[in-house]
């Protein structure tokens, strides 16, 4: 897309992100793209890890160098905002007959499901609310999917944000807790349990206590893979539960 008149007013950054931004270099149209430096540094991460990512090392995966791509991109960070945008695919089509409730857990699996195709992907500093072209495309998805519930414009965004934070905070923490696990799984095992038993004081944390003494945690794998998003869905459920009641009290029942 040629940039337009309108497209000097974007800062700088968005217009890198829409594809708006001028490279500053007057003649024939050059062979590298952004698209290109970006899909190059999203196979660096994805064969090599987030830390292998730096402009050089994009330049010799694509066979240029590195003051080529500062035409393009500017810094590492609008790289890493090129990234953050490009990790997820455009949202599918939600069926709107499906419910709102079933809108929204579609939607945070898919999030989910692209989150996994990228292990860097939870690495990626949150500098702020979504604004490139595949993220916005993901808020209008959740958005449309309140329609039919009578809530307000504001409230649909306090959901779809709320529902962010437990979404974002999931891809973090099983990210974590898978690399933790890999590299010391016996810490996810009885031994937790019989850790926990000669630690937990009932005077002094009873609640905890009385979850210890159950076997809550008397199992040999507290982390399973496997049982992600099961767990994750018990978790959004109670979510959901809670815009329900605001839905019933607010919008169209």
């Amino acid at each position: 897309m040629e940039p337009t008149e309108a497209d000097e007013e974007l800062p700088a950054d968005v217009a890198l992100l829409w594809g708006r931004r001028e490279t500053g270099r007057r003649g024939p149209r050059p062979t590298l793209t952004a698209e290109d430096i970006t899909r190059a540094a999203t196979e660096i991460a994805d064969a090599e890890g987030l830390a292998a990512v730096s402009m050089a090392r994009v330049a010799a995966q694509l066979g240029n160098s590195t003051m080529a791509l500062y035409r393009h991109v500017r810094s590492k960070d609008e790289l890493l905002a090129l990234m953050t945008d490009a990790a997820l695919e455009y949202p599918p089509a939600l069926s709107a007959d499906a419910g709102w409730r079933e809108g929204l857990t579609r939607w945070a699996l898919l999030v989910l499901e692209n989150a996994r195709r990228h292990p860097w992907y939870s690495q990626l500093p949150i500098g702020g609310p979504p604004i490139g072209p595949r993220n916005l495309a993901w808020f209008d998805a959740a958005l449309r999917t309140l329609a039919g519930t009578g809530l307000s414009e504001p409230d649909k965004v306090g959901v779809v944000m709320g529902m962010l934070t437990y979404v974002q905070g999931e891809i973090r923490l099983r990210a974590e807790l898978s690399a933790g696990h890999a590299a010391n799984p016996e810490a996810f095992g009885r031994r937790y349990s019989t850790l926990l038993r000669r630690l937990v004081d009932p005077r002094r944390m009873p609640a905890l206590a009385a979850v210890v003494e159950a076997g809550v945690f008397d199992t040999d794998e507290l982390y399973d893979e496997a049982e992600a998003d099961t767990e994750f869905l018990y978790g959004f459920a109670l979510y959901l539960d809670g815009v329900e009641r605001l839905v019933a009290r607010k919008g169209a029942g």
